[in-house]
C-alpha cells in the first residue's frame, strides 16, 4: 500500500503556528460545517481544546476571551458561530497602534532623566509663592547634580538655568535669579561619600559571608 507524502512546502499556511496543523484542520471544518448549530457546538470544543494546549494563559485575564479572538483569527474570520464576547473584526487587527510620545527628556539632555520632567510638571502646576521658589530650587539643584553624574567636573549654574527653562517651553525661568546653586565641589563630595558608603557595604558583606563560612 503506497502512502502519498505531504511536505510543509504544499501544505497549508497555519495562521497561528503555535496551535499546530490539527488545530487549523479542526476550525476548517467547523466553517465548512452547515447550520449554525453544528458551528457553535464545534467551535467551543476547540476553544477548550486550544485552553488546554496553552495553559500559561490561564493565569492571564480574559483568558476565554483571548482563545475565542484566535480561533475567529484561525479561521481567517471566516467562521460565522456565536461567541460569548465582542469579535474583533479584521480590519481592527490589522490597525496600527498609535504611536507613544516620547519623554521631552528623551530628546533633549537625557542625563537628567524622565523625573525631573515630572517634577517639572508638578511646578508648572504649584501657584506661585515660596513654596514654588523653594521647588524650583530644588528641582535645579538636583539637575545640577545629575549633570555632574554624568562624568562632568564642574557647570554654570546659567546652564542648568537655561535648561530647565527649556524643559518647562519656558514657563519656569530662573535665568535672572541671583541666588546661587548649590557648588559644585559639595555635589560631587556627596557622590563620592555615596559611592563609598556601597563600597563599604560590599565589603561588610562579603567579610561577613565569607566568615560564615568558616
Amino acid at each position: 500500500m503506497e502512502y502519498e507524502l505531504e511536505y510543509n512546502s504544499e501544505r497549508e499556511l497555519l495562521i497561528i503556528p503555535e496551535y499546530g496543523r490539527h488545530i487549523q484542520k479542526m476550525v476548517n471544518h467547523c466553517v465548512a460545517l452547515e447550520t449554525k448549530e453544528e458551528r457553535n457546538t464545534m467551535a467551543k470544543a476547540i476553544v477548550d481544546v486550544m485552553g488546554n494546549l496553552q495553559p500559561h494563559l490561564r493565569d492571564v485575564p480574559d483568558f476565554k476571551h483571548k482563545l475565542w479572538d484566535q480561533l475567529f483569527i484561525i479561521s481567517d474570520f471566516k467562521l460565522d458561530a456565536d461567541s460569548p464576547y465582542p469579535i474583533t473584526s479584521k480590519e481592527e487587527l490589522k490597525e496600527k497602534p498609535e504611536k507613544l510620545a516620547y519623554p521631552k527628556s528623551a530628546s533633549r539632555y537625557r542625563y537628567y532623566g524622565n523625573n525631573i520632567q515630572t517634577m517639572i510638571d508638578v511646578a508648572l502646576s504649584w501657584e506661585e509663592g515660596e513654596m514654588k521658589d523653594a521647588l524650583l530650587y530644588t528641582i535645579a539643584n538636583h539637575m545640577k547634580k545629575c549633570y555632574l553624574n554624568w562624568n562632568k567636573d564642574t557647570v554654570d549654574d546659567v546652564i542648568i538655568f537655561k535648561h530647565l527653562y527649556d524643559l518647562s517651553d519656558g514657563k519656569l525661568d530662573l535665568r535672572n535669579s541671583e541666588e546661587p546653586l548649590s557648588e559644585s565641589k559639595n555635589l560631587l563630595r556627596k557622590r563620592s561619600s555615596q559611592g563609598q558608603n556601597q563600597k563599604n557595604h560590599k565589603t561588610k558583606n562579603y567579610h561577613n559571608h565569607k566568615n560564615r563560612k568558616r
